[in-house]
């Protein structure tokens, strides 16, 4: 992976304000309840209430964030967020649904799409997920405590326009979901997809 740089937690701006967001040696936040990102496909409503931390994100830069959360709620979700405006963006990380931990991507062009898969072995890791951004693409990578990368998603996303990135969580059921944030970096945008 190209060097990278921290981001800090002051460079980015709230989609949405949190319940709470402290400061320490990491950036500890709670979401509210009923937060979650969505658009219209099989569920029939529209959600633009996550907490996602917003940087500016140009073709061929990536950006990684590092987590470490209590997954048991239904829907507790954290990753990163990939937005150019309401109705095109991606999320991509780990959501806890149905006793079972997801790693995998929403899609949004109009409406969401859903990919995933289990990691119920990452329920205690520190997960990192990184996209780089490509002229006509979003790579998605992910991993737990510095393991491998897996490549999660790749997604056609508009190189002419402008976008932002950075930290995501949300709560769709469940008051009190806190993620504990630990890294926010930005590099060189991955050359190759295998």
């Amino acid at each position: 992976m190209p060097e990278s740089h921290i981001i800090a937690w002051d460079a980015g701006t709230w989609t949405n304000a949190p319940h709470s967001a402290t400061e320490t040696d990491a950036l500890e936040v709670t979401a509210v309840e009923g937060s979650d990102a969505w658009r219209h496909t099989a569920y029939g409503f529209v959600h633009d209430t996550e907490h996602a931390l917003l940087a500016p994100l140009v073709v061929g830069e990536a950006m990684e964030v590092s987590f470490r959360a209590p997954w048991e709620g239904q829907f507790d979700q954290a990753g990163i967020f990939v937005r150019i405006d309401d109705e095109h963006w991606m999320k991509a990380g780990v959501e806890y649904a149905d006793g079972h931990l997801g790693l995998g991507a929403v899609v949004t062009a109009g409406g969401s799409d859903w990919s995933v898969g289990f990691v119920d072995e990452w329920l205690d890791s520190e997960i990192t997920v990184r996209v780089s951004r490509w002229a006509d693409a979003v790579i998605v990578r992910a991993r737990a405590d510095g393991g491998p990368w897996r490549l999660v998603r790749v997604a056609p996303f508009d190189g002419a326009a402008a976008a932002s990135a950075g930290p995501l969580l949300a709560a769709p059921t469940r008051a009190g979901f806190t993620v504990r944030f630990t890294r926010w970096a930005g590099s060189e945008a991955d050359v190759d997809l295998h």
